[in-house]
């Protein structure tokens, strides 16, 4: 069986969060929202180790209390101008520690309601897949298609759409393929880069709770879904505020990925 490893892109800025930090470190549930999205990966017993690209000089992730998820959590200061920069960068910082047809599961730092059963369901739908796929759900409403005057030019049908989220999965090798001969100005995720080689990859059932924190009134919604499903915990932490939470700093150290055996 390969093995599987996790990849975050936590370099960018999050500007339409209108906040004055990145916003994979606002507060959520008395964690950052990164910490969130690496737990969820961390704790998953097919993976192997979890690699998160930050920018470089990013000085506020030691500080963001990441011990208690042990040595499976390795930060890469290597992130790029786009998403797909950063992957790509983060994939070949890796490299020592990644064969070549191990799986890579690509996740979003932004979105800190993955649940166990959604990984589960990736690994046990793809895991003798020849191409990898993405966690994704079918559109339910209906879309419009605006025209320059912000009006309906058309509605469009919805049969056989699908809202792609993240783990995205590939094989190590193809998917650095993929995005070395990708623009990443255009690729906005990782299936696209795939779909570029002609390849195509499977629609795993995703879970609405699996959302992107994209806008302020994200992160109450986010911090509803987390709380439902960890009250003793969740619920005696502050509600969130968009402030990092720096009350108890830990020396987070930095590892160089170990080579593959």
């Amino acid at each position: 069986m390969a093995k599987a490893y996790a990849l975050l892109p936590a370099a960018g800025s999050g500007s339409r969060m209108g906040v004055p930090m990145p916003k994979q470190y606002l507060e959520i549930a008395g964690r950052p929202l990164l910490y969130h999205a690496l737990a969820a990966l961390a704790r998953h017993p097919r993976i192997e180790q979890t690699f998160v690209v930050l920018a470089p000089g990013d000085a506020r992730f030691p500080a963001g209390g990441w011990r208690e998820l042990g040595a499976k959590v390795t930060p890469l200061y290597c992130g790029g101008e786009t998403r797909a920069a950063s992957v790509f960068n983060g994939l070949l910082a890796a490299r020592d520690a990644i064969a070549g047809a191990d799986w890579v599961l690509v996740h979003d730092a932004a979105r800190p309601c993955l649940g166990r059963e959604e990984l589960d369901r990736l690994f046990g739908e793809l895991e003798t897949d020849d191409t990898g796929g993405v966690l994704a759900v079918p559109v339910a409403d209906t879309l419009k298609r605006a025209n320059r005057d912000a009006r309906v030019a058309g509605t469009e049908p919805r049969d056989n759409l699908w809202l792609a989220q993240t783990p995205q999965m590939f094989r190590y090798r193809v998917l650095v393929e993929a995005l070395r001969a990708a623009d990443p100005a255009v690729v906005t995720d990782e299936a696209r880069a795939i779909e570029a080689l002609g390849l195509k990859p499977r629609l795993v059932m995703g879970d609405t709770r699996n959302i992107k924190v994209t806008y302020p009134e994200d992160l109450a919604l986010a911090e509803l879904i987390l709380r439902s499903r960890h009250p003793p915990s969740v619920s005696r932490q502050r509600p969130a505020t968009g402030r990092q939470d720096a009350k108890t700093p830990r020396k987070f150290i930095s590892r160089k990925p170990r080579k593959a055996r």
